[in-house]
């Protein structure tokens, strides 16, 4: 007889909300605050190039290398202004210090239309939900400020946690929050390594989000949502 679902965990970027314009126009517009005139296109390639090479050489903020979120974002936004020409360290020091805080405001963050509904609907099932993400430390005060923190029961980030997704280490934590077997327990996310081959890999009922309709990785139909309206009729069905 199967397990009814009793917890449903939650990636967050990309999947409830998403960065509201690009690294390129929010840096510029922080720079432009310090007397800085810089083009929003070079310096989201800066960005690109640079968040690349950090995430090589110190992947998951740096945990394991004596660095933090804060302190590896910070170092993001100083290399990728240097690249586009920024040279002066206190300038530069300002700048990452600000932008690192400002990500912490609703104005730099759009939650989907069809997030709080998704959350409710769960809720109103009677299931209890979770966090895992690979985030910083600044997850719980942006999901405060869009109004989503109170439907989560517990959050874990790739920087408190120590390691990141596609680990199934950081699920075997979030498993041992919700206190049942993984059978138990299904998990929602936009990225096809980290959030569902990893949670299927587990034995958590893992569901793909396709915002985009990309319908090009193997992904069972049953297992793949293009709206989070359809996630409650698929989870009543792991409910009986």
């Amino acid at each position: 007889m199967r397990a009814p679902l009793r917890w449903v965990l939650w990636d967050v970027k990309d999947t409830l909300l998403k960065v509201r314009s690009s690294v390129g126009e929010q840096y510029c517009k922080e720079a432009q605050r310090m007397g800085l005139s810089l083009s929003p296109v070079e310096v989201d390639a800066a960005f690109r190039q640079v968040y690349r090479q950090y995430s090589s050489r110190y992947p998951n903020y740096g945990i394991s290398q004596g660095l933090n979120g804060q302190s590896w974002w910070r170092g993001v936004v100083r290399d990728t202004l240097s690249q586009c020409g920024v040279q002066e360290p206190e300038l530069l020091n300002t700048i990452a210090n600000n932008l690192y805080h400002k990500f912490c405001s609703a104005d730099n963050w759009e939650v989907f239309p069809d997030s709080k509904k998704a959350l409710e609907s769960c809720s109103s099932l009677g299931l209890k939900l979770g966090v895992v993400s690979n985030f910083d430390n600044r997850l719980e005060a942006i999901l405060h400020v869009c109004g989503l923190l109170s439907y989560f029961s517990f959050l874990i980030t790739s920087e408190e946690a120590g390691v990141a997704k596609p680990s199934p280490a950081i699920f075997s934590q979030a498993l041992q929050k919700c206190g049942v077997p993984a059978d138990r327990v299904a998990h929602i996310g936009d990225h096809y390594v980290n959030d569902y081959l990893t949670s299927r890999s587990m034995g958590i009922h893992g569901f793909l989000l396709d915002r985009h309709k990309d319908g090009q990785l193997d992904v069972p139909r049953e297992h793949r949502l293009s709206s989070l309206d359809e996630l409650p009729s698929r989870l009543q069905q792991h409910m009986n």
